[in-house]
């Protein structure tokens, strides 16, 4: 039985290769989160000095995925496809939109395997509701809609809000970002949302472009897009007023305003393009 744990042990930290950086420990550092490690501190360090602005976008992102999530649960969505999801960091989407539609289903999914380690904490439903994590790519829409765990928990005749934040400025062209994307849309019924979120260089474009080539020089890859492009992902979708706006101008609260009036929120400290759309 001692052998058996050791290798599932070793295993874990094989699949884990924590000498390695990952997009989502690295969000989790500029969070302020725990669960992340010396080579994702290193190139989060690194990406600051090119950018400084990473920890507010971090921010600005967070805060209005939880309004935007809130947002659709009020519009009596109860089915949620989390692509993506991170490092779990409370309120998290399930914990949001069951405050609204205590009998909402969530299924999380991300391809770094330490998520798994602490999928409990996105497990933890109101009773009316359930919640499944799903350890897979969003490179393989296929296998993320063919999973058991989709199959179980959401029902995609119905409508479902498919939530991808923060995550497409990680695929470049040649990943056919469009088409991955597009294979997910078709795949939900009328009345589905899309809640979307991408880095843009817009507001900072001489910043952005070093940030890139940081990260790149640290094994990364990436490719940040300008409002036009960004817009191309909501295509044959009706978008939810504002349209795609910088996550603080898009239904504000009052921390977000708050935020803005200090100027912690601006264009450039946020660099984020997002959007809600609605599928016809």
């Amino acid at each position: 039985m001692s052998d058996q744990t050791d290798d599932t042990e070793v295993d874990m930290v094989d699949r884990l290769n924590l000498s390695v950086p990952h997009s989502a420990r690295v969000y989790d550092y500029f969070l302020g989160g725990k669960t992340n490690f010396a080579p994702d501190r290193a190139v989060a360090e690194h990406l600051l000095e090119a950018f400084p602005g990473f920890r507010t976008a971090a921010q600005s992102n967070r805060m209005w995925m939880h309004r935007a999530a809130r947002y659709v649960a009020e519009q009596g969505i109860t089915q949620f496809l989390d692509i993506g999801t991170g490092i779990p960091t409370s309120p998290n989407l399930h914990e949001v939109v069951q405050e609204v539609v205590p009998e909402a289903n969530v299924v999380y999914v991300d391809n770094d395997p330490i998520v798994l380690t602490h999928s409990r904490a996105l497990l933890v439903s109101k009773p009316q509701g359930k919640t499944a994590y799903l350890e897979a790519d969003i490179t393989d829409p296929q296998a993320i809609l063919d999973s058991d765990e989709v199959r179980e928990v959401l029902d995609l005749s119905k409508p479902v809000a498919l939530s991808i934040v923060g995550v497409f400025h990680y695929l470049p062209d040649e990943a056919k970002p469009y088409e991955l994307l597009q294979q997910l849309v078709d795949a939900l019924a009328p009345g589905s949302y899309l809640l979307f979120s991408h880095c843009t260089p817009d507001f900072a474009p001489e910043m952005w472009e070093q940030a890139i080539q940081v990260y790149k020089a640290d094994g990364g890859d990436a490719q940040v897009r300008s409002r036009e492009e960004i817009e191309r992902f909501f295509a044959g979708l009706e978008l939810v007023d504002p349209g795609v706006e910088v996550p603080y101008r898009w239904h504000p609260d009052a921390e977000t305003e708050r935020l803005v009036e200090n100027d912690t929120f601006n264009d450039i400290s946020c660099s984020l393009w997002v959007g809600v759309g609605k599928k016809p």
